[in-house]
């Protein structure tokens, strides 16, 4: 890789920035997998007014950008699952009576090798139904991934204390969020029904969401080579439960 005459004399931290990134461009090793990506939507409203419904909007908007980078893409949606209240967590149940619709996320949280979690903001925290839906699963379905955090509102701050209260809970459950989240505020004034960028804003919201979904895609790919050279399981085991009462075969 060359640098034009006049910078090749300079160190690296003096040299102009577009040829900085056009080294490290060339140097940085690409891709070597699509990435299984998880998306979980945290909206159970059906129907508006006083506002337009802004989660389906914001998650699809989520999902094309992750496709458009060569992600596979699956969405734990709880209006469509109809989840019901937690009363009991998957692994609480005997194999062979888990719940159909607990069984399903379960497969593919699972599967994934990382997690979107979109939310918007109640009284400051993440929604309900998104929590809900993540408190229906212990650590060891999320365990050894990384997340990214996806917060918007109809307001002005773009669900961002809700976006922090989250990085708590993703924490505990295993799943790193990455440092870079993605805040939309005013969401129905930049995306359409559709989850596309409005006319004009488009260059501006792929850099910015792309940001994040690189930092995902980074971890994502270290992350699935270790587990594939070691079972983190093996190395950190968790605490053993009543067999009864941890998917044991009935």
């Amino acid at each position: 890789v060359r640098l034009k005459a006049a910078e090749r004399m300079l160190p690296l931290s003096k040299a102009r920035p577009s040829s900085l990134m056009f080294v490290l461009g060339a140097l940085a090793p690409r891709r070597t997998f699509s990435m299984k990506v998880a998306v979980i939507t945290g909206t159970t409203r059906t129907a508006g007014p006083p506002r337009p419904i802004l989660g389906p909007r914001v998650s699809s908007f989520i999902q094309q950008s992750l496709q458009r980078r060569g992600n596979e893409v699956s969405v734990v949606d709880p209006l469509e699952l109809q989840l019901p209240l937690l009363e009991k967590p998957h692994f609480a149940y005997a194999k062979s009576q888990v719940p159909e619709v607990l069984q399903g996320i379960y497969d593919t949280l699972s599967s994934a090798d990382a997690f979107v979690a979109v939310t918007p903001e109640y009284n400051h925290a993440p929604s309900p139904a998104l929590l809900n839906v993540l408190n229906h699963f212990g650590s060891s379905t999320f365990s050894f991934k990384p997340s990214a955090i996806v917060s918007y509102s109809a307001g002005q701050w773009g669900g961002t204390r809700a976006a922090h209260s989250l990085r708590a809970v993703l924490s505990e459950l295993g799943c790193i969020p990455v440092s870079a989240m993605i805040h939309i505020p005013h969401a129905m004034n930049v995306l359409d029904e559709d989850g596309q960028v409005l006319q004009g804003e488009e260059e501006r919201w792929e850099s910015y969401v792309d940001r994040s979904l690189f930092q995902l895609e980074w971890w994502g790919e270290a992350a699935k080579a270790h587990r594939d050279q070691v079972d983190p399981f093996q190395e950190s085991p968790a605490f053993a439960g009543d067999p009864s009462q941890r998917n044991a075969p009935r």
